[in-house]
């Protein structure tokens, strides 16, 4: 059975409406006191009509089911989401919308509080003319004494509960029940266990006959305590604590505010009582600057040219190259690739060690501004800022440690680079381009890895580590320059190595050509064969000094007194005879 249109309560028209005074009574998006007022899932309340015309935040469609159920039943999976005119948050509509939401009764309750507490008469809600008298507690509507005997006649709302305005007011509250809405005039005083929600006897003895149905007295404890439980045990002190760090924040703000201002006035001063001095003072560093430029202005240009020049050639010469593996045949590629290797192998050397003339050892880099560094005072103010114009000077740089000259197979080595100007003094900053090659000088393709550490006050630390003995070459270069004595000389001592074997000496030359002699080892030489270089019995193709498990050459033997000798491969050894 349908219900009346619930409106909103109004006053007669010969008194004006007064303002609301109770916020709760209020819908914040119309400003007007609520009319069907429903709970989003963010618990907040507004009315059905306005959570109505909500712009839609998104619509999605969830379902289960298959193909050709989803297609079925597209029109009830659609998921509506708003957003909570309060909060912003992200709400899901059910598929009723509006009116699939609850009901905040609480909100009813305060709209009628609100007009009782005023002071002019209450209107029918029905006709609008005559003088509210009645209020039914089922519609929520306020009636005229002809509305209200209309409203006790009609079939459908002649069971509703209808109050006295009078008897509300002077009970100071609203005791309204709540109906059943399926059931007109049925209070719910019933709750279903399994469906989780509030039914009439009606529904108990028909929708939910099956179901376990106990009075709300009895269970309204247990949903209470646990709404009680997650206020006071969880929510309330993350509340509080919650709020004491928004006072915190709040608080911070203001002193970031007033901190700011203050800070605003000291620069403002600052700058009005120096702007006369380092106006003075800026004028006279471009001046300088502009000095330099000029001085150094056809140095970068011929630098330019040069490197375009070079650019030029590398770019040539690799499409060449490029060009030759992808559309040659073999021949072709065999018949050129002298030249091609030839023109490809200098032009890498010089990539890695350019000639002095292409790259322009004063480059502008050296000019820098140090902003910190005293410059004087001027106009009676003392003033900060100077250009600083030092140039490295590539042949007074200086090469320190031991690690340049002497090194050891499979051992770190290390020296250190300190670039200096024109004056000898070391140069205060890095950032300069540091080029260490280390070359074996007699086996080809054996260099070694060479890392350069800038150390930001002029000096780079150098190491590395020769896996193979002999003499390397080692360039050293700063901006594409040798520093002075490179390349150097770099000799790697053969790494020193103990043996722990037992090295036996030929027993045949040993014992003067005694056939019978026997080794260390056991073994016996046979025949009566004179000199070296002959097999033992035991020991076949290794002749002179072995030991069991390997083999050592020797050029010659050694006399029976000889006990110990080192064999040409750096071992240790001892001889038995």
């Amino acid at each position: 059975m349908s219900q009346p249109e619930q409106k909103e309560p109004t006053l007669s028209s010969d008194a004006p409406k007064p303002a609301p005074v109770n916020p709760r009574a209020v819908c914040s998006v119309c400003k007007r006191l609520y009319r069907d007022p429903k709970i989003l899932p963010c618990l907040h309340t507004f009315c059905s009509d306005c959570i109505g015309q909500l712009e839609a935040f998104s619509v999605s469609s969830r379902g289960n089911g298959s193909c050709g159920e989803a297609v079925k039943t597209s029109r009830q999976s659609v998921t509506t989401t708003v957003l909570c005119p309060e909060c912003d948050s992200e709400v899901d509509l059910p598929q009723q919308g509006p009116a699939g939401l609850s009901t905040d009764h609480l909100a009813l309750d305060e709209v009628f509080l609100e007009t009782l507490v005023t002071n002019g008469p209450l209107g029918c809600d029905l006709c609008g003319e005559g003088g509210a008298e009645s209020r039914c507690e089922v519609c929520s509507v306020n009636l005229c004494e002809f509305c209200c005997q209309a409203h006790r006649r009609q079939k459908r709302t002649a069971s509703h509960s209808v109050q006295a305005v009078e008897d509300l007011k002077a009970r100071g509250r609203l005791g309204r029940p709540i109906l059943c809405s399926l059931h007109p005039g049925q209070e719910l005083r019933l709750f279903c266990q399994l469906c989780d929600l509030p039914v009439c006897l009606d529904c108990a003895s028909t929708l939910h006959r099956d179901h376990h149905c106990c009075p709300t007295h009895d269970v309204i404890d247990h949903h209470g305590d646990r709404i009680r439980d997650l206020v006071s045990t969880r929510l309330r002190p993350r509340l509080e604590q919650m709020e004491e760090v928004l006072q915190k924040v709040e608080t911070s703000q203001e002193n970031l505010k007033v901190r700011v201002e203050a800070t605003a006035s000291e620069i403002r001063a600052f700058a009005r009582g120096y702007a006369s001095a380092v106006e003075a003072h800026c004028l006279s560093l471009l001046r300088r600057l502009e000095e330099l430029q000029v001085q150094r202005r056809n140095v970068l240009h011929l630098q330019s040219v040069q490197l375009q020049q070079g650019l030029l050639d590398v770019r040539g010469s690799v499409a060449f190259a490029e060009r030759l593996l992808s559309c040659g045949s073999d021949a072709e590629i065999l018949s050129a690739k002298g030249v091609t290797l030839r023109r490809l192998a200098s032009l890498a050397e010089r990539g890695y060690n350019p000639c002095p003339a292409v790259v322009a050892p004063d480059d502008s880099s050296s000019i820098c501004f140090l902003p910190r560094e005293p410059a004087g005072e001027v106009e009676g103010y003392p003033v900060v800022g100077v250009i600083n114009w030092r140039t490295l000077d590539v042949s007074r740089c200086t090469i320190e440690g031991e690690g340049l000259r002497r090194g050891s197979e499979g051992q770190p080595g290390r020296f250190s680079l300190v670039c200096r100007d024109s004056a000898g003094e070391q140069m205060a900053r890095g950032g300069e381009q540091v080029l260490v090659s280390i070359v074996h000088k007699e086996k080809k393709n054996c260099a070694v890895e060479t890392v350069v550490v800038d150390n930001a006050d002029g000096t780079y630390s150098v190491s590395y580590k020769p896996e193979e003995p002999g003499p390397y070459s080692v360039w050293v270069c700063v901006k594409a320059q040798h520093v002075k004595g490179s390349p150097f000389l770099l000799n790697v001592k053969k790494k020193f190595r103990h043996h722990g074997g037992t090295f036996h000496c030929c027993s045949f030359c040993s014992s003067g050509g005694a056939k019978e002699a026997i080794c260390g080892c056991a073994g016996t030489m046979s025949g009566g064969f004179k000199g070296c270089g002959h097999g033992h019995k035991g020991h076949p193709g290794k002749p002179h000094w072995s030991c069991c498990g390997s083999t050592t050459e020797k050029s010659e033997c050694l006399p029976p007194s000889v006990l110990a000798a080192v064999s040409p491969r750096g071992h240790l050894r001892t001889v038995e005879l």
